[in-house]
């Protein structure tokens, strides 16, 4: 099944390329690998802002989380052309905005693999990650997620 495929079986329709808040570019492609920046929560098409342990639980942060994960794909799709040229999500790293007591980050960052999972499949779609808890991240945005993919 091509990844547009499942995209359409999981009712996603990819966005367009958001326009940078700052000095930097969406992505860059260097060889084989695709870094795309980090992308900020959004919720309505305006920052999902919250922090947890203080005003945003965990069930909320992974659906924060998966919505990036969708901006991600629409970044990826202008940056490569053509998500099926996508051999490997390389890593994900994630940016929590937690108090000091919060120790969730991981299973927050779940709600972005996971759904990476289920478009890629588990080989390509199999990555590396890590997933911090920060003081804070622009605009008050709950969850922040930069990811590198190969591309054949």
């Amino acid at each position: 099944m091509s990844v547009y495929d499942k995209l359409t079986e999981l009712g996603i329709t990819l966005p367009p390329v958001a326009i940078p808040a700052a000095a930097y570019v969406p992505f860059v492609q260097t060889g084989k690998l695709v870094f795309l920046s980090g992308h900020v929560a959004k919720k309505d098409g305006k920052p999902w802002v919250g922090q947890f342990g203080k005003n945003i639980d965990t069930e909320e942060g992974k659906l924060a989380a998966r919505a990036i994960a969708i901006d991600l794909l629409g970044t990826l799709h202008a940056a490569v052309g053509d998500l099926n040229r996508v051999t490997r999500i390389v890593k994900l790293m994630s940016l929590v905005n937690s108090t000091g007591d919060f120790t969730e980050q991981h299973l927050v960052t779940n709600g972005c693999s996971e759904l990476i999972g289920q478009v890629f499949g588990t080989t390509v779609g199999a990555h590396a990650r890590s997933a911090f808890g920060v003081a804070q991240i622009p605009m008050g945005c709950c969850v922040e997620i930069e990811l590198i993919a190969e591309v054949e």
